[in-house]
């Protein structure tokens, strides 16, 4: 995935998911803490360097917080000093979603969950080689998965 693909994927639709996780806000509130549903569910963002995998180095899979999807492995977890926790790429091309983000005066590619359409972040082109990509993503938004 390179960044000329995600801004296609975002201008012309995402690639279809492996499944579909479907519920209304109040099931999702049920499960998600209020800061969970607050980023995950309503597109909010966390303090930087708040999250808890922000300086994480722990080996394993994350996965979408809401669905458990798997969405980046850590071997592609890097130091970005943005105070989130970044990633290269995703596990699979179709884990993430990509919509086209206009809000605050900024053109930006926000990430999601292409499972459950959960606010992971936001992809950047800036990040290291080989992908060039920075995936910033809120830690409240994943979850390390057991292996």
């Amino acid at each position: 995935m390179n960044w000329n693909e995600i801004i296609k994927i975002a201008n012309h639709g995402n690639l279809e998911p492996d499944t579909r996780v479907e519920k209304s806000d109040q099931e999702w509130e049920e499960i998600l803490t209020s800061e969970q549903f607050r980023v995950a569910r309503m597109k909010g963002t966390e303090r930087a360097n708040s999250g808890e995998y922000c300086t994480s180095h722990e080996s394993g899979k994350y996965g979408c917080v809401c669905c458990a999807n798997p969405l980046f492995d850590s071997s592609i977890k890097f130091e970005s000093g943005t105070g989130w926790p970044s990633f290269t790429d995703p596990i699979k091309q179709n884990a993430v979603g990509y919509i086209k983000d206009v809000s605050f005066g900024m053109i930006r590619v926000e990430a999601i969950c292409n499972t459950c359409d959960a606010h992971l972040g936001h992809v950047f082109p800036d990040g290291p080689e080989p992908s060039g990509l920075r995936y910033c993503i809120n830690s409240v938004s994943i979850k390390l998965l057991e292996a």
